[in-house]
């Protein structure tokens, strides 16, 4: 639950994040870019999905958090030198002992898990893109768009230029919620799975950016402090 916590608070800065790369584009008004997982972020569908994801899915993500803990504690009792990493002969040490058959289980284990977890967020994002070719062609032609451009293609453009936002909110009209129970024959396709892959890095870059904000913070929080006098 903390994890999905911690995804969503990152939404807001996914956003701006990629917002701010050098992507957006516009030329003499007729071309514009979108950044397709920016618009699927900033969906309400989809971050109502991702928490109710972490309600549906909590015994499997409580899980794999405490797996993941019993995890790193068999290496630390592996890592005999105690230096953080498993070298050549604490590796051939380790081979057919128990710890490192347990660790094997939970590999398996965790794997399971996630593909659940994972498979749960793919069918949200499915349902939502299925109507972002849509959503996409209105804002097109409301603003009479000739061409739109990946953001990575633009070198420079006016923030103006980015119809992201426009996109996300034409496609809020269009889907106001989804599931996320697959159903037992589902497939995801292809598609649905390299949009999700593309918004997981951008969730994961968007936290990293929010740990470093902070760390700075907080380094610079005892030099914001008044001097005292004696």
């Amino acid at each position: 639950m903390k994890l999905i916590t911690k995804t969503l608070a990152a939404v807001g800065l996914a956003t701006a994040a990629m917002a701010s790369m050098p992507a957006s584009a516009q030329v003499q008004g007729n071309i514009a870019t979108v950044n397709t997982p920016g618009v699927i972020i900033n969906t309400t569908a989809f971050q109502n999905a991702y928490q109710q994801i972490g309600t549906t899915y909590k015994t499997q993500l409580d899980t794999m958090v405490q797996r993941n803990q019993e995890r790193q504690t068999l290496l630390q009792q592996l890592d005999t030198n105690g230096d953080n990493q498993l070298d050549e002969a604490e590796q051939q040490a380790a081979q057919n002992s128990q710890q490192a058959t347990r660790i094997g289980a939970i590999d398996q284990e965790l794997q399971q898990l996630s593909n659940q977890v994972d498979g749960a967020r793919i069918y949200a994002i499915e349902q939502i893109l299925r109507q972002y070719s849509p959503a996409l062609q209105e804002v097109v032609t409301q603003r009479q768009i000739q061409m739109v451009v990946s953001p990575d293609a633009v070198i420079y453009a006016p923030q103006q230029a980015n119809i992201t936002q426009q996109v996300a909110t034409a496609l809020n009209a269009k889907v106001a919620s989804v599931q996320v129970v697959p159903p037992q024959d589902w497939q995801p396709t292809r598609n649905a799975v390299g949009m999700f892959q593309q918004i997981q890095q951008a969730l994961m870059t968007a936290q990293a950016i929010q740990q470093a904000q902070a760390a700075q913070q907080g380094a610079q929080q005892p030099n914001n402090q008044a001097p005292t006098g004696r």
